[in-house]
């Protein structure tokens, strides 16, 4: 973070500093953290309440890391400067806005944001990789994308930096009243110089409204970009085509990618490998071969997305491929490839929506040559509400539509994508159902012999990710 007085950091998050001595004046440009495992010294804790713990608790700890400020909701027996708030999370977001205007003042800050239902992670670890061959980047870790993550990103930044790459999370309009909509409220904060939209899918559609109030979530992004700013849009998407008339509104330029033709930036002869996808990029009436390591032939929106945006701030198109080419996977637990060549285990079991399932299992029947066989490790998919029953049962539909030769259906939640998948034909050998992950993992290891190609995908609440790594171990 930029270099702040106690008394500075006070007044930004209108707080009230105590416990601080002689020390008002005395200066922190530490690492803003919200755990206390991360915390080192000269580090500022945000003791943030939670489902089942308190940071408050976690106050002592922290100091005894390092950290040389709190900010809390209430004093705590430690030895620390500590700043009382009524609310840490809209401290956090006070203090992110201000640091991201105070380095927009005084350097030459460029902002990047990206929703969307399904990619971002991805997306937001292309753009980065780009961009950060052009100067000082600063991105999430992970999947920091939420009222509490995204604030952390962006008091990363100091003085020397770049461009700020923000993911923004959103379930519904509304959800983070303090700040309105999570997208909105975020996007508020950093007023991005291009604001990036994937698409409008059903990842968290179980919240109120569905995939119309998903959609208008997804649309405050570009109601807050900076003026003379750029929306980067997918033109195959129809909701988020839609958003284009809110760019117009507020006379910021549209940057259009896709697999049409009529997209600025768009793909052509894409082919997809177990070794990555190939296909030629056209941007702007420019053409490039682009080779992907990342596996999935859904990830190349994510890809033309990345050149959309990249391109938008000045990078050169053939910058742009050659800095694409050379990452190999999009994070940990995202279609990240394991095992080996004899039996491969690609390890997607970070999230899971109807969407990213249904482009997993499709990947996984596009990569699978003759004579190897395909294998889907499949798990429940979170908050779908009212929508779970009806998607769990499509998946497993879908699966014995592709000729998935191996379903194997983990956890209670998901079971009745494997009684979709017996409905739909699928014999009792081909399609089989296990309580735990250890006992699919007992199955697995007796069940995988050489030239089989498995995928491992659930949402994160299932746990399936710990099973890939297991079965990668195993079979590496």
């Amino acid at each position: 973070m930029i270099a702040l007085s106690l008394a500075e950091i006070a007044d930004i998050v209108h707080g009230r500093l105590v416990s601080a001595g002689d020390a008002d004046d005395a200066v922190v440009s530490g690492t803003v953290e919200t755990d206390s495992r991360l915390i080192g010294p000269g580090d500022i804790f945000v003791a943030k309440p939670g489902e089942h713990s308190d940071g408050h608790l976690f106050v002592p700890a922290a100091v005894q890391a390092g950290a040389v400020l709190a900010v809390v909701e209430h004093v705590v027996d430690a030895d620390v400067p500590q700043i009382v708030v009524p609310d840490v999370l809209v401290a956090l977001a006070d203090l992110a806005r201000e640091v991201v205007e105070r380095v927009r003042e005084h350097g030459d800050l460029r902002v990047v944001a990206i929703t969307g239902s399904n990619g971002k992670t991805t997306t937001k670890n292309l753009i980065a990789r780009i961009l950060r061959d052009e100067g000082e980047t600063v991105a999430p870790r992970a999947s920091l994308n939420n009222e509490v993550g995204a604030p952390l990103t962006m008091l990363r930044i100091t003085h020397d930096t770049r461009y700020l790459v923000s993911e923004l999370s959103a379930r519904g309009q509304g959800e983070f009243t303090s700040l309105k909509g999570v997208v909105g409220g975020l996007a508020e904060l950093i007023e991005p110089d291009v604001g990036v939209v994937l698409m409008v899918g059903k990842a968290h559609a179980g919240g109120e409204g569905g995939l119309e109030a998903i959609a208008a979530a997804k649309a405050e992004l570009v109601e807050h970009i900076r003026p003379g700013g750029v929306a980067v849009l997918n033109a195959d998407d129809p909701r988020v085509a839609a958003m284009a008339s809110i760019a117009e509104d507020r006379r910021i330029d549209v940057r259009w990618f896709g697999q049409g033709p009529a997209a600025q930036v768009r793909a052509q002869d894409v082919e997809a490998t177990a070794a990555g996808t190939t296909l030629t990029v056209v941007a702007d009436g420019v053409s490039r071969p682009l080779r992907l390591q990342v596996i999935g032939e859904h990830h190349v929106g994510n890809a033309l997305a990345a050149i959309a945006a990249t391109t938008a701030l000045g990078v050169s198109l053939d910058d742009a491929i050659a800095r694409l080419e050379t990452v190999e996977i999009a994070e940990r637990w995202r279609m990240q490839p394991m095992g080996s060549d004899s039996v491969r285990i690609i390890n997607d079991a970070y999230n899971a929506s109807p969407d990213s399932v249904a482009a997993a299992l499709r990947t996984l029947a596009q990569i699978t040559g003759p004579g190897e066989r395909t294998v889907a490790v499949l798990g429940a998919m979170s908050e779908l509400g009212e929508f779970s029953g009806e998607e769990h049962d499509r998946i497993g539909e879908l699966a014995v539509r592709l000729r998935i030769q191996r379903i194997v259906v983990v956890g209670e939640d998901a079971r009745r994508i494997h009684l979709a998948a017996v409905a739909e034909g699928s014999w009792s050998s081909e399609a089989v159902y296990f309580a735990t992950a250890d006992e699919a993992y007992d199955y697995l290891v007796g069940e995988l012999r050489d030239g089989d190609r498995v995928i491992v995908k659930s949402s994160n609440a299932a746990g399936l990710r710990t099973l890939g790594d297991r079965l990668g171990g195993f079979f590496s």
